[in-house]
C-alpha cells in the first residue's frame, strides 16, 4: 500500500505492548487480525469522513504510524487520540504517591493508556448497538454494518473495513437492529453531521456539560454518555456520575460501604484529577477485564432488545 509515515512521541509512561494486549481482548476490536507487533485498522477521519488505513508499531519513546493517505494535522491528532497519546501523561504516574491502590494497578499494567474508539461517532453507534445485548453479538452486528455500508481499505495487503460515516447511515435501514435502535442510529448520524459528535466539540466543553449534552442525544443514557466522551472523544478527565459497575469495582478496591452514595465515588475520583478518565479505565480494564467493559446498561424507553 502507498504509505505516509509519522511518529508520535509519548509524554509520560507508555507501553505499546500493553496497548496491543488490550486491543486483542477488547470485544470492539477482537476481529482485527493481530501479529502481536502492529495495530492495523481502517476508519473514517472526522475531518472529511473519508476512509484511511492505519498501521501502528512501537518506536523509541512512542509509536511509528503509517497511513494510506496523506496524514495532515487532523489524522495525526486522531491517531494520537485513539492511543491517548495526545495527552501529557507524566502526571498520571505521580498519582500513585497519594493513592497506593491506583499505584498497584499502574505497576500491574505499566504504561497502559485508554484505547479509544476510532471516533466519537463510532463509539456512539456501539453504545446503541450493545445496549441490552452481549458484546460479542454487538461486535458481529457492528461488523456487518461496516461491511454493508463502509469502505474497504487495504493495509499491508490485508483488507480492513471502516465503519461507515454518518451520511451513509442517515437513511439506512436493515441494520440488523430493533426498529428503535435503528432510529437512534439515524438520530446519532444527524447529530454527527451537525458537529455534535466530534472530538473537537466534545472536548471543548467542560466534562459535566459534555455528558449532559450527550445524554440529550437519541438512545444515549448516563453510561453511554460517559463511554462516548471518555472512550470516543478521549477526554482524559471525566468521571460519569452513575456507573454501577465501576462503583462496584471501586467499592471493593477501597473498602467503601455497600450503600455508599454516588458523591462518595465522585470525591474519590477527585483525587485523580486531571486523569479521572484514565484512572477509571485502568480500574475497569484490570479489575473486570475488557470482556466486561463498554457494555451499557442504560434502560431507555423503547429499548426492548
Amino acid at each position: 500500500m502507498p504509505t505516509h509515515g509519522f511518529t508520535i512521541i509519548a509524554e509520560g509512561p507508555f507501553d505499546f505492548a500493553e496497548t496491543l494486549r488490550f486491543v486483542e481482548d477488547w470485544p470492539a476490536t477482537t476481529a482485527l487480525p493481530s501479529d502481536g507487533r502492529a495495530l492495523r485498522f481502517a476508519y473514517c477521519a472526522e475531518s472529511d469522513w473519508r476512509p484511511v488505513g492505519v498501521r501502528v508499531t512501537a518506536a523509541p519513546g512512542g509509536v511509528s504510524v503509517a497511513t494510506t493517505r496523506a496524514a495532515g494535522p487532523g489524522i495525526r491528532g486522531e491517531v494520537a487520540r485513539i492511543l491517548s497519546l495526545d495527552v501529557d501523561g507524566a502526571g498520571f504516574a505521580e498519582l500513585s504517591e497519594a493513592d497506593p491502590v491506583l499505584g498497584d494497578l499502574q505497576r500491574l499494567r505499566p504504561g497502559l493508556r485508554p484505547v479509544c474508539f476510532w471516533s466519537p461517532w463510532e463509539a456512539a453507534c456501539w453504545a446503541v448497538i450493545v445496549q441490552r445485548s452481549s458484546m460479542l453479538v454487538a461486535a458481529r452486528i457492528k461488523q456487518r454494518i461496516a461491511e454493508r455500508y463502509g469502505a474497504r481499505v487495504e493495509v499491508d495487503g490485508q483488507p480492513y473495513t471502516a465503519f461507515p460515516p454518518p451520511v451513509s447511515l442517515l437513511d439506512a435501514g436493515g441494520l440488523g437492529l430493533p426498529a428503535q435502535k435503528e432510529e437512534w442510529v439515524r438520530g446519532l448520524a444527524r447529530a454527527a453531521l451537525d458537529g455534535l459528535l466530534t472530538t473537537e466539540h466534545l472536548r471543548s466543553l467542560a466534562p459535566e456539560e459534555a455528558l449532559a449534552e450527550l445524554r440529550g442525544l437519541p438512545g444515549v443514557g448516563p453510561f453511554s454518555a460517559g463511554l462516548i466522551l471518555i472512550r470516543g472523544a478521549g477526554a482524559p478527565d471525566a468521571f460519569p456520575g452513575d456507573e454501577p459497575r465501576l462503583f462496584a469495582i471501586l467499592r471493593e478496591a477501597y473498602g467503601l460501604a455497600q450503600d455508599a452514595p454516588p458523591s462518595a465515588y465522585r470525591r474519590l475520583a477527585d483525587s485523580w484529577r486531571p486523569y479521572r478518565s484514565w484512572a477509571s479505565f485502568l480500574f475497569r480494564a484490570t479489575a473486570y477485564g475488557v470482556m466486561n467493559d463498554d457494555e451499557p446498561r442504560d434502560r431507555l424507553p423503547g429499548d426492548g432488545s
